[in-house]
């Protein structure tokens, strides 16, 4: 029985023998994740030696496998990230307003990652700035942030898109600030069928250019009329968008935006014990009041379901669109902070903070502080070089 228990454990120990059963279908990212969770903070990534300049205790740390799917090393990446988003934060409400695929289409969406979800960012964006921007509802140019989540509180294959939007945006004109109502400003039914006309509309594009690919269990998708009824379907669901209350303030916005931004399938938190050839880990019961349960599942489950979730290579998960679209950012932030009234003096690009000074102001720590005395300085005595580490069969 282990009472703590970390992914890589999981990895560790049972990693070969999945691969084993499991390699002749696992994508090489999927491989490369594995890979780099099983070694990360470990000898075979090298590392280095301290020793403390008082008390002579030394320390040894291993460096981080920096994927990120990995559960440990997604704490500074977001911390950077927030700290860069500060100074785009504006003096209004924001919203929260989450896009979700329908269950039939869930199957085609994990077989066809790169395509669907592409097509996922583009139909939401498209949706919040054609209706923004239109006067029946708004009549102006708002910013958004974009993230893309895959998976369930289970683990289970679950994509869907949450928009951090303002409340409100720049006239088209250039010369106004137009405020959204307090409810905000799109009924969810009129941005639930336009997101999904969209959506759809591009993936009837996708499969006539051939994009799609229909292996296994949806091969019958295959078929135009199989195809043509999947649609039929889908376009007589009704699609889940809603839209939470606004935000409080900009601290609260950031602290929201940290939970999401860099999260991974699971936490090492939410990780409960490993027993003989079981994972148990905590969830959240979304059918039962959001009730905290505990879930059991074969090892063998658990690193399916893990790795399920291993985004395409070099796919962006992270995307900003309109008054917070990458291009023209500055400007653009610039020219409604003056219309808000809240211009001030440019500010100075600030040095880079090291890990330990990030570290530090995150946790209010020290770690070049001698944690066995606590008086001396950690000094670097020696760098470790990568170790040969066997490669998992």
């Amino acid at each position: 029985m282990r009472g703590f228990v970390e992914a890589a454990d999981i990895f560790r120990a049972y990693g070969s023998a999945y691969r084993q059963s499991h390699a002749h279908e696992m994508p090489l990212r999927q491989l490369r994740a594995m890979r780099a969770i099983e070694v990360c903070r470990t000898a075979a990534l090298g590392g280095h030696v301290e020793q403390c300049d008082s008390c002579g205790a030394v320390r040894v740390s291993y460096n981080s496998c920096r994927n990120r799917h990995c559960p440990k090393c997604q704490c500074l990446d977001k911390e950077r990230w927030l700290e860069a988003r500060k100074n785009d934060v504006l003096p209004v409400r924001y919203f929260h307003v989450v896009f979700t695929l329908p269950e039939n289409l869930r199957a085609l969406a994990l077989r066809n990652q790169r395509v669907i979800y592409q097509i996922l960012f583009r139909a939401a964006s498209e949706t919040l700035k054609e209706l923004t921007r239109d006067p029946k509802h708004l009549g102006a140019e708002v910013g958004f942030i974009a993230i893309l989540h895959t998976w369930s509180q289970n683990l289970m294959d679950h994509p869907h898109l949450h928009c951090i939007v303002t409340g409100g945006g720049v006239s088209p004109d250039g010369k106004r600030w137009i405020p959204c109502k307090r409810c905000f400003f799109i009924p969810v039914k009129v941005l639930s069928r336009l997101f999904r006309g969209k959506f759809l509309a591009y993936l009837k594009e996708a499969r006539e250019k051939e994009e799609l690919v229909f292996p296994g269990t949806i091969a019958h998708l295959k078929e135009e009329q199989s195809f043509k009824a999947l649609l039929d379907d889908l376009y007589e669901k009704q699609w889940v968008v809603y839209c939470k209350p606004p935000f409080k303030n900009a601290e609260t916005l950031i602290e929201y935006l940290g939970r999401y931004t860099h999260r991974v399938a699971i936490s090492n938190e939410r990780l409960v014990k490993l027993e003989g050839d079981r994972v148990s880990f905590r969830y959240r019961d979304r059918n039962d009041h959001d009730t905290v349960k505990v879930m059991s599942v074969d090892v063998s489950e658990f690193i399916r379901r893990f790795l399920l979730h291993i985004l395409p290579d070099g796919f962006v998960k992270i995307r900003h669109y309109g008054i917070l679209s990458n291009r023209n950012r500055q400007r653009k932030l610039a020219r409604c902070k003056k219309l808000l009234g809240v211009d001030g003096p440019q500010e100075h690009k600030q040095e880079k903070e090291s890990w330990q000074e990030l570290l530090q102001r995150i946790t209010g720590h020290d770690p070049r502080i001698c944690p066995f005395c606590g008086k001396g300085t950690m000094v670097l005595k020696e760098v470790l070089i990568p170790s040969p580490f066997p490669m998992p069969p």
